[in-house]
């Protein structure tokens, strides 16, 4: 059985810092891409960094330069250090492990909350 569980997320104050982590029970974890999405209060949930089974990475302009997504094979472990974070990366920050179609696993996400 597929289980994703994300940690790490909080209450912190605006320009502070969270690392997220996301443990992965998935067989042929490097061969999946793994990506953090976010979803805040009445909006859609959005795709926020993702990284490829072959290490390359993307984000979404709203956290370029912020946000480093960062995946550990051996210990089939996905991270997401937020740096600079601002009262509108508030939502529930979810980790989604996919390899290709119909292969789309998702945790039960974790809440960050920016406020001062």
């Amino acid at each position: 059985q597929v289980q994703l569980v994300e940690s790490g997320g909080g209450l912190v104050q605006p320009g502070g810092s969270l690392r997220l982590s996301c443990a992965a029970s998935l067989s042929f974890f490097s061969l999946h891409n793994m990506d953090w999405y976010r979803q805040a209060p009445g909006l859609q949930r959005e795709l926020v960094a993702s990284v490829t089974s072959g290490g390359t990475t993307n984000y979404a302009a709203s956290v370029k330069g912020r946000f480093t997504i960062s995946r550990d094979n051996a210990k089939r472990m996905v991270y997401l250090q937020m740096n600079s974070l601002k009262p509108g990366d508030t939502a529930v920050y979810y980790c989604n492990a996919n390899r290709g179609p119909g292969a789309s696993y998702w945790g039960k996400g974790t809440l960050v909350t920016v406020s001062s």
